[in-house]
């Protein structure tokens, strides 16, 4: 909205026209999503308290993970969408239909992250909605965003996966792009969601995939860097970069609030949120498997959630102490600061893995 008013008025103020390139405009969603979330965060947490907002602890968990949680407010995801929608509507180009796709998609699945921890709260439990309906909602949801995609995104490129490393690797998906890009869509949802179980965990890896595709985004949005990295140009895909900015912004406010010990949790209203949206980003910018990597924590955590499942059921053992992994490390002794500061250091790593594929081709 700001972004169009300032635009309007360059031929009357010639130094408006800083406004015109992605690097400021996205820079300047990364600051306006985080102060945003710092000037509410406080009032929100102390509103939350006042109402008892607070969410039900996993009993099977650490003993001292449970007598130290109880009692914390949750719904801190509703914080960091208020920081993504200011930043994005502030400084995006509107008539970019990208950007309105991401924040349909940031602002639906935090709904449904929203009732997920209305019910949990409701009825003093760890269930929520039921894994089966959630995943159902899940469906629809992305289904929708892929019919948008395929209605007014880039078809040269939307039904291609390209694989980091080679020039020329190309795969055309044809018909099997739906499952598939419902599959990045939940899976990244729902691998954010199972990640969010320690204080500030989930948040800055989120934070470093988003401040990746900031920048994979922007060269792919744009002739001159595409075409020297040997990536496929993709136009209007640069305008995610501020979505991206944004939720770089909006996670470093939260994690003011959210660091150990947390004054609050992100709740299944930001984790469902900003899973669901780096999925779609990754889709729209065709860097999915870069996804993978530079998410890798977060399939790491989810890959022992089902081999913990599975081996369960068909042998009646268990890999891993606890799933989802971070679980499993507390078992064994670790501090809950030592399990989450060494899962940053293997996000940041990994987020340099991933970055460094824009260029080794």
């Amino acid at each position: 909205m700001l972004y169009s008013f300032l635009i309007s008025l360059i031929d009357q103020f010639s130094a408006l026209n800083v406004f015109r390139y992605l690097t400021f405009r996205t820079g300047l969603s990364v600051m306006s999503s985080m102060i945003i979330v710092f000037l509410i965060g406080g009032p929100f947490i102390k509103f939350i308290e006042s109402r008892k907002i607070t969410g039900p602890i996993r009993n099977d968990g650490p003993t001292d993970h449970i007598i130290k949680k109880i009692g914390t407010p949750t719904m801190g995801g509703l914080l960091i969408l208020i920081g993504i929608l200011f930043g994005t509507l502030l400084w995006a180009d509107l008539n970019n239909y990208y950007v309105w796709i991401l924040l349909m998609v940031a602002t639906t699945f935090g709904l449904l992250g929203f009732a997920d921890d209305y019910l949990k709260i409701k009825h003093n439990n760890s269930r929520g909605i039921s894994s089966g309906l959630k995943f159902f909602f899940q469906i629809i949801l992305s289904l929708i965003v892929i019919f948008l995609l395929m209605k007014f995104g880039d078809s040269n490129h939307l039904k291609n996966l390209y694989f980091p490393f080679f020039k020329n690797l190309v795969l055309h998906l044809g018909l099997f792009f739906i499952p598939f890009a419902l599959f990045i869509i939940v899976g990244s949802s729902n691998a954010v969601n199972l990640t969010d179980g320690l204080d500030g965990l989930a948040t800055v890896p989120v934070m470093l995939v988003a401040l990746s595709f900031t920048l994979i985004c922007y060269v792919v949005g744009n002739t001159v860097f595409s075409e020297y990295l040997q990536i496929s140009y993709i136009a209007d895909v640069g305008e995610a970069s501020i979505f991206c900015g944004s939720i770089v912004g909006s996670c470093l406010g939260f994690l003011w609030f959210n660091a150990p010990p947390a004054k609050i949790f992100m709740g299944d209203t930001g984790s469902l949120s900003l899973g669901g949206s780096l999925g779609v980003v990754s889709i729209i910018s065709k860097h999915e498997i870069v996804l993978a990597i530079v998410g890798g924590l977060f399939v790491l955590e989810t890959v022992s959630v089902v081999v913990q499942v599975v081996s369960f059921k068909l042998t009646g053992k268990r890999v891993f102490m606890m799933a989802p992994l971070h679980h499993h490390f507390e078992k064994k002794g670790w501090a809950e600061s030592t399990v989450v500061i060494r899962f940053w250091i293997i996000s940041i790593i990994l987020a340099l893995i991933g970055l460094a594929t824009l260029k080794l081709r």
